[in-house]
C-alpha cells in the first residue's frame, strides 16, 4: 500500500517517499475485523486501524478494503478522526498527512484525499478541501467544496540543496 507515495511530489520538494516500503510487510492492527478476505465483499478494519510497511505508518478508524477476483488489493478506503499517514522520505525527511477521508484505487493507481487535507514535510506545506494525485502521471488537482481554497507554504531552499 503505497498511499503515501504520492505526498513527495505535492509541496514542491525533490524528495520521494521512501521507494524501498512498498517491498516490505505489510502489519495492520485493528480492534475489530469483518468480511470474507476474497474479492466476494470488502474487508472492513474498524475499531482503531493501523497499518505498518516500512516507514510508512497510517493511522485511522475504520478501513475498507477491496480485492480483486486474484486476490490483491485493488481499493483502500481509509476514515476517520482524522487519517494520519506518516512516512520517511527517501532522502531522510518526515512527511505527514492528514485528510477526514483517503480513497486509493490500486487499479488507477489515483488516491484522492478529502476534508481537510493537510500535507506536511520540511520544505512546506499544502493544505486544501480535496488533493487527487495520480501515481502514473504526477499530476496533482487541488481545490475545496464551495468557497474552498488551496493553501501552499514552500521554503527557500537551504544553500547546501541543489
Amino acid at each position: 500500500m503505497a498511499l503515501v507515495a504520492v505526498l513527495g511530489g505535492l509541496v514542491a520538494t525533490d524528495a520521494a517517499a521512501k521507494t524501498s516500503d512498498r517491498s516490505q510487510p505489510m502489519d495492520i492492527d485493528a480492534g475489530r475485523q469483518e468480511g470474507t478476505l476474497d474479492d466476494r465483499s470488502p474487508t472492513i478494519l474498524s475499531e482503531g486501524v493501523t497499518i505498518r510497511q516500512g516507514s510508512l505508518d497510517i493511522r485511522s478508524d475504520r478501513a475498507e478494503i477491496s480485492l480483486s477476483k486474484n486476490g490483491n488489493p485493488q481499493r483502500a478506503v481509509l476514515t476517520g478522526g482524522p487519517v494520519v499517514l506518516k512516512q520517511q522520505m527517501d532522502d531522510g525527511t518526515p512527511m505527514t498527512a492528514r485528510a477526514s477521508k483517503v480513497d486509493y484505487n490500486l487499479q488507477t493507481e489515483i488516491v484522492v484525499f478529502t476534508g481537510n487535507v493537510s500535507i506536511e514535510q520540511p520544505r512546506g506545506t499544502m493544505s486544501g478541501e480535496r488533493v487527487v494525485y495520480n501515481l502514473k502521471t504526477g499530476q496533482v488537482n487541488s481545490g475545496g467544496e464551495g468557497a474552498g481554497r488551496v493553501k501552499m507554504r514552500i521554503q527557500p531552499k537551504s544553500q547546501g540543496q541543489g
